[in-house]
């Protein structure tokens, strides 16, 4: 199935995605986007971010309420292949 469905927990993405949310994602994306929100596996855990930047095949995720996100600024760069779907609803 191409699609995933998620529930938003903690509070990383708010006001965007405030905890409970629940988001739809697309498996079969073509082109990763600065602003893009995806589902990424970090840690064997599955985390929401927003692609912040991308260099060659590595993504740098950031939250969007950084007071309470563990993102790249803790982690550093990832795979872009670490991430399972780009989240297309809610639109954010």
């Amino acid at each position: 199935m191409p699609l995933i469905i998620r529930r938003v927990n903690g509070h990383s993405m708010i006001p965007s995605l405030p905890p409970g949310t629940l988001v739809v994602g697309y498996k079969y994306f073509r082109k990763l986007k600065p602003g893009h929100v995806v589902v990424v596996t970090h840690d064997k855990k599955e985390k929401i971010k927003r692609i912040d930047q991308i260099n060659k095949q590595e993504v740098f995720l950031l939250g969007d309420h950084p007071d309470t996100s563990t993102d790249s600024r803790h982690f550093g760069w990832l795979p872009s292949e670490n991430i399972s779907a780009r989240i297309i609803w809610p639109r954010t």
